[in-house]
């Protein structure tokens, strides 16, 4: 803080001026009456003036006046750092940051702490992931799993808000893990003087960063960990980098995926798929600090599946680095769960179903629900028929039904092939959205549009654009166009023009080609390669049934195409997005044609189906479905379960009851597969209808599972979702060794502090009374009453005689 200076003998003042004046003339006129040199007279002339002025300023008496904190007055908080990230050696150090944070606070060098005690009331604080006052930082053991510093910061500027707080000294390395503070925020903060703990040095490390999981409905692997491994330290080295799947104990109850009618998965069937656990070996190129690595496999059971991500280095020299603590990483996978059920319409019995049922049927998470016609409405053996008889003929004699049961004359002949039981789809298509709403995607084969009434039509398209459903629709003699669906709300959903017909004449074969944009679908694959993959395209027969059409809608996406010997290409499949779901269309009616060739082409194709039956399923809403949002609660990290209520016409449901219950996993190396859940009840959200929500606070890090169950106002269950995520902050903790200092510097320039060096904590405790504090008192200082002043004036008179009698001026 810069002085004021004051005089306090300002009655002198025109005395010493009057005096100063007389002196003034007669050292002009001796000096200039004297002999010697210009140059030696100017001199000496300076030198008088400059001692009688200096003794002049004596006689005004001048003094510092300063304001200084006052004793005793005001606060002063020392704030340490007790997250795991001090646990760290800096290279050529033998003691961790921690421990010299401790022989700051604690140790025999306590002078500045002492000086800082004797101008201010100290409180000593740490922060950790949350904040906490401390006694004399004996609960400092840097176990904190994160650095939640701007929090910790915010929190103190909240407890002192009214009281005299003149300052925050930080001992921190700066990795903060929380958000950073707002331009607001920081003014509302103290003077903060920063202390970075650690080096800088570069540290031999690596890391498991950035962790990425996806899901696909690629048959070969529909699920993948990405990664990026962060390496410091390690060129030229091999690292290994290793999943495996986390084995729960059987006190986690898990609820049960409905299984299908009559069948469940083998063990031939599970034993074929890919095992999650794998090993990846890497060699660390020169240069490049971040190493990616993928994982592709498929998990064998639906629902949440929890898996350990590892990194080590081959030669097991793992005491060679900073820290273990970010080599680990706990990912949750997603695979749903449920059957997933998918209704089949066809005009006729064909080739297509059959392949595509058999297909269908070696996966245990697809349910294929049928409704064939082998009759259309006009009877066929209306001469059987009986005078004033309505009953369809075909139907008489079938269990004792009367005639108002019967299947009537103007009814088409319909059969159903896996039902749930013998009431469903008794009326034949569904006449209402709670009874089509039950499926999740509806595949219709050549079937005219004549079939459906206008109102089945228009729940159609509110199944796919509302209910977030599935649709294809498959070529043949009464499919697309034959079909007439011009002008009706399926023709709208489709993502083909079905008034855009080629006028090319028709040729003999079509022969089946991959887009570009379908070969980089998984699942429009069924090989890992591009040349295995057109080669299997090329051994594809060509079709004889083809819808040619081709104009393609706006915003749709071309999977694949149909090249006659000459004109242009004929889209085969195509697909696109509409309202919450997807359709799609396939102008071939020959499909099947492929399956007979040979059995191994009859394995791709029912390959082909499941990997289309999976698109359609994908992302398909459910009546309760979960949301989990990662947030901060108190600053600290938290998750919001939000759950999506809907009735069986998938409209909001606001009178439901939800409670959730989360099941953390067992923490490794705790000797103990004993699992605490917690239970939690939802709550309607204000903001959206049918949506509950409440928030968890994370005790532990690892995986975390959540099972929301629905109830309506009867008490009868309306559906169970699952969902599931990790807790890691070591993650942020360690992202980066390296003391952050520009962090520090920042906050210490943005609310008026400064950076503190660790051999300057004396002087820099000394010099806090004197800065600007909330509390202050005025402090005067002469600045007069010196001896250097008085030895100044007394070399001046000394020097200037010494010269006038060297020039003979004396």
């Amino acid at each position: 803080m810069i002085p004021e200076v004051t005089f306090a003998g300002r009655e002198w003042l025109q005395p010493v001026l009057g005096l100063g004046l007389v002196v003034f003339l007669l050292s002009l006129w001796a000096h200039w009456k004297s002999l010697a040199a210009p140059g030696k007279r100017l001199v000496c002339f300076f030198l008088r003036m400059a001692a009688y002025a200096l003794l002049a300023i004596c006689v005004l008496e001048p003094q510092a006046v300063r304001q200084r904190a006052k004793t005793g007055q005001n606060y002063f908080v020392v704030l340490a750092d007790n997250s795991q990230g001090l646990q760290i050696h800096d290279r050529g150090d033998a003691r961790s940051r921690g421990q010299h944070v401790m022989e700051f606070l604690r140790g025999e060098k306590r002078a500045w702490r002492d000086t800082l005690s004797s101008s201010f009331e100290v409180r000593r604080y740490y922060f950790d992931e949350r904040l906490q006052a401390s006694r004399d930082f004996g609960e400092l053991d840097f176990q904190g799993p994160s650095s939640a510093l701007h929090q910790a910061l915010k929190g103190l500027a909240a407890r002192f808000k009214s009281q005299p707080l003149a300052g925050v000294l930080l001992l921190s390395d700066g990795n903060a893990t929380d958000a950073a503070l707002t331009p607001e925020e920081l003014k509302s903060l103290p003077p903060i003087f920063p202390l970075a703990v650690g080096s800088g040095s570069a540290l031999r490390d690596m890391s498991i960063d950035r962790v990425k999981t996806t899901q696909s409905v690629f048959e070969d692997a529909p699920s993948s960990v990405e990664a990026e491994i962060r390496v410091q330290g390690f060129a030229g080295e091999k690292i290994k980098v290793t999943l495996v799947e986390i084995a729960e104990p059987a006190t986690v109850a898990r609820a049960a995926p409905p299984a299908r009618p009559g069948r469940s998965p083998s063990t031939n069937e599970l034993a074929r798929l890919p095992t999650p656990d794998q090993t990846q070996t890497i060699t660390v190129p020169s240069g490049q600090p971040v190493v990616p690595v993928t994982f592709r496999f498929r998990p064998v059971k639906s629902g949440v599946s929890f898996f350990k991500l590892e990194a080590s280095a081959e030669s097991g020299g793992a005491g060679s680095e900073a820290t273990l603590l970010n080599n680990r990483r706990t990912v949750a996978i997603d695979r749903g769960r449920g059957m997933h059920r998918i209704l089949y319409v066809s005009g006729r019995p064909n080739w297509e179903y059959k392949f595509l049922n058999r297909a269908l049927d070696d996966d245990h998470e697809l349910d294929l629900v049928a409704i064939i016609r082998i009759a259309r409405r006009e009877p066929k053996f209306d001469f059987l028929g009986r005078p004033g008889e309505t009953s369809n003929p075909l139907y008489r004699g079938f269990g004792n039904q009367d005639q108002e049961e019967t299947e009537r004359y103007d009814q088409p002949v319909l059969i159903r092939l896996n039902t749930r039981d013998k009431q469903e789809l008794k009326g034949g298509f569904p006449k209402t959205a709670e009874e089509l709403y039950e499926y999740e995607a509806v595949i219709v084969d050549d079937l005219e549009s004549g079939f459906f009434t206008r109102e089945q039509l228009t729940l159609l398209q509110k199944f796919v654009s509302e209910r977030g459903g599935g649709f294809l629709m498959l070529g043949g003699a009464d499919s697309l166009q034959d079909g007439k669906y011009q002008r009706t709300p399926v023709s709208e959903m489709l993502p083909l023009y079905l008034d855009r017909v080629s006028r090319t004449p028709l040729e003999p074969g079509y022969r089946w080609e991959l887009t570009r944009e379908g070969v980089l679908q998984p699942w429009m694959r069924t090989h890992a390669t591009e040349n295995a993959e057109q080669e299997r395209v090329a051994a594809m027969p060509p079709f004889q049934v083809v819808n040619r059409l081709e104009g393609v809608k706006p915003g749709a996406s071309v999977m694949a195409v149909l090249k006659a010997a000459s004109g242009t290409p004929l889209p085969a499949l195509v697909v696109q997005r509409y309202g919450h779901g997807r359709t799609a269309a396939m102008t071939v009616g020959d499909y099947w044609r492929w399956g007979m060739r040979h059995p191994d082409a009859q394995k791709e194709m029912a390959k082909t189906w499941r990997q289309l039956a999976r698109w359609l399923v994908t992302d398909s809403a459910t009546q309760v479905s979960v949301e989990l949002q990662p947030q901060l609660e108190d600053s600290e990290p938290a998750v919001k379960v939000r759950a999506q209520i809907k009735d069986k016409a998938f409209q909001p449901l606001d009178n439901a009851s939800v409670l959730a219950t989360v099941q953390p996993l067992p923490q490794e190396g705790s000797g103990t597969n004993r699992v605490e859940s917690f239970r939690l009840s939802l709550d309607p959200s204000a903001r959206e209808p049918g949506v509950y929500e409440s928030t968890f606070l994370p005790r532990w890090p690892g995986g975390y599972r959540v099972q929301v169950v629905a109830t309506n106002d009867a008490g009868a269950e309306i559906g169970q979702a699952e969902g599931g995520w990790t807790s890691d902050p070591a993650a942020d903790e360690f992202r980066s060794l390296q003391p952050n200092k520009p962090l520090l510097e920042a906050l210490a320039q943005a609310t008026g502090g400064a950076m503190v060096e660790a051999g300057d904590l004396e002087s820099w405790a000394q010099s806090m009374p004197n800065r600007k504090a909330p509390i202050s008192e005025p402090w005067i200082e002469p600045l007069w009453h010196r001896g250097w002043v008085f030895g100044l004036a007394l070399a001046l008179w000394v020097i200037e005689w010494g010269l006038r009698r060297r020039s003979g001026m004396a």
